[in-house]
């Protein structure tokens, strides 16, 4: 280096870079995290669920890190229809939605997994998600929505088309609810257009496509990343977003009407 020249500042190491780690470490640990899957499909247990061959897949790499993961079959449970967080209180004689709920909470990561019928999602995916926009009133300790500091995701199977229609409507009612969505949070599989084989069916192609497998571990990978980043850092801050203070008379970066 010729005299005078100076020399260039060290390159900054991102802070999840793990340079002396092998290529394939991952950089950070994840075995305090909880994920559960909402598995939608319209079979009850124990009849053989193609959406689950898929959640399977994508929770073992979960379970790999040391993830609790659980996995509940919507339809096996006595959900009742409606938009209140206990329906009993409407009228109806029982609902095994405020039990689930509490799973629901207790999970760092929520995935919404369900068929394709007539193009869209099935009728207990749509029941599920009624059921969280039923709680989206309820807040959090910090006057936050209830559903904040955590990430959602959705795994959609069928053989029609329609992955990507289920998938932003699953995605779109999570993000409204409070979840947060990490990029490429979707993945899925259909096999040819109109009666066919299914995802775990002889011959399908379904558990062997790249384009599945890669979607589904590249969608479990950034639920991991931004679940342990959102636990580290005590969920969204609670600043311009507290429903508590709004209502309280607080209302930060809205123009008062009255004071113009």
């Amino acid at each position: 280096m010729a005299r005078g020249t100076a020399r260039p500042p060290p390159a900054k190491e991102h802070p999840l870079s793990t340079p002396s780690a092998a290529p394939d470490t991952p950089p950070a640990r994840y075995d305090d995290l909880r994920a559960l899957y909402l598995n939608c499909t319209l079979k009850r247990s124990p009849e053989r669920s193609h959406t689950q061959g898929l959640i399977d897949r994508s929770a073992r790499i979960l379970r790999a890190q040391g993830v609790g993961v659980e996995v509940v079959r919507a339809v096996d449970l006595d959900i009742a229809t409606g938009v209140w967080p206990d329906m009993t209180e409407h009228g109806w004689e029982s609902d095994a939605w405020p039990a689930l709920y509490e799973q629901v909470m207790a999970a760092d990561i929520l995935v919404v997994a369900g068929p394709i019928w007539l193009g869209d999602n099935s009728s207990v995916t749509k029941k599920v998600v009624e059921r969280l926009y039923a709680c989206s009133s309820l807040l959090n300790d910090r006057g936050q929505y209830a559903f904040y500091g955590r990430v959602g995701g959705c795994l959609v199977t069928g053989n029609e088309d329609g992955v990507k229609h289920c998938a932003m409507n699953i995605l779109y009612s999570l993000q409204h609810l409070g979840y947060v969505i990490p990029p490429q949070a979707d993945a899925g599989w259909i096999g040819a257009a109109g009666p066919g084989p299914s995802y775990l069916d002889a011959d399908s192609g379904g558990p062997e496509n790249e384009f599945t497998n890669r979607n589904t571990t590249f969608m479990t990978w950034n639920l991991l990343h931004l679940a342990r980043m959102l636990k580290d850092a005590g969920g969204i801050p609670a600043h311009g977003n507290q429903r508590t203070t709004w209502d309280a008379g607080c209302h930060r970066d809205a123009e008062n009407p009255e004071h113009r």
